[in-house]
């Protein structure tokens, strides 16, 4: 195939992309040039904004992509920018399990949604969710929602993604537990730990992109990936400890004292926990052992560890939990 990624340089569109030239695919990205892995695999870029994409008719067409990856449209402004440019052909949308109304439980305290959540589950029916939340990178504007119903309009698979996780993360959400585990600590507080928030590996998930692109039997429809079990999250900090070989015991403590980074692993009324059934259907494809997985996660975070700006020596906030254990 000749596919065109936008994005494409970041957590989730890198792997995609490295799986897409491993395979023998052309692949052109276009992105803004402020991630490049340096070295990464030899492809072809198109630097440019998307706003701008409509200045790169001819290079667009001159490359005459068969398939378009969508790795990181956050507003339907995203997607606007792009629709007149882009051919109609195959295509496929990464968007986010955060659509389902179980986030909007998830946020409130309360349970709105049963579980496992499947593709027919109720979405949010509040807009832009993180509006005033002053998150870094995050715009005001964003809902996956209006992503969704852009690229469903013109056929597109639209994948609805869980906690993802895996090398280059960036948002290290292992970290929490690692960077313990770097600082020598022997206890960490949690809460009780129950949350059931379903996850996948980025290597599983970008193995579900190429399957959507491949198999033309998903064309114009949602589905979720994710992995086929998942554990408590106090359990999986539990395997992230195991996985490191650390001498380092969970202490369940009062929620109202469990460190913000350690959130949550306080009680929860609602879970986010996915069907994957119908991709591994559609698509002919099985995601990987939970468990392994975290041991492929941890030993590469353990090798690479984050930069400056993740580390944090403030250890002030686990001793007071401690106490009140």
């Amino acid at each position: 195939m000749r596919v065109l990624v936008l994005g494409g340089t970041g957590f989730i569109g890198r792997r995609i992309v490295e799986r897409l030239h491993e395979r023998g695919d052309d692949v052109l990205v276009v992105h803004r040039g402020m991630h490049t892995p340096d070295p990464w695999v030899s492809v072809d870029h198109l630097l440019t904004n998307r706003r701008n994409l409509g200045d790169h008719k001819d290079a667009v067409r001159e490359f005459d992509p068969t398939a378009i990856v969508d790795s990181y449209a956050l507003t339907g402004r995203d997607v606007e920018h792009g629709l007149g440019v882009l051919p109609e052909v195959r295509s496929v949308v990464l968007s986010s399990q955060d659509v389902y109304q179980a986030y909007a439980g998830i946020r409130s305290g309360r349970c709105t949604s049963p579980v496992p959540l499947t593709e027919e589950s109720a979405l949010r029916t509040d807009r832009y969710p993180y509006r005033g939340a002053g998150y870094e990178g995050v715009p005001e504007d964003y809902e996956k929602l209006d992503v969704e119903q852009l690229w469903l309009a013109r056929g597109a698979v639209v994948l609805r993604l869980p906690m993802v996780y895996g090398p280059h993360d960036d948002q290290v959400r292992e970290d929490a537990v690692l960077r313990r585990i770097r600082a020598g600590r022997r206890q960490i507080p949690v809460g009780v730990g129950n949350l059931l928030w379903s996850r996948g590996y980025v290597d599983d998930i970008a193995a579900g992109v190429l399957a959507a692109l491949d198999f033309r039997d998903a064309d114009g429809m949602v589905l979720n990936l994710g992995e086929r079990e998942t554990v408590p999250i106090c359990t999986w900090y539990e395997q992230i400890v195991a996985a490191a070989g650390a001498d380092l015991e969970l202490i369940q403590v009062p929620d109202d004292v469990v460190p913000a980074d350690l959130s949550r692993s306080r009680a929860f009324a609602q879970h986010m926990l996915i069907s994957v059934h119908r991709a591994e259907e559609l698509l002919d494809w099985t995601p990987g052992d939970p468990e392994q997985r975290v041991v492929e996660s941890v030993s590469w975070h353990l090798e690479h560890p984050p930069n400056s700006r993740w580390i944090s020596e403030d250890n002030e906030a686990d001793e007071h939990a401690l106490q009140s254990a």
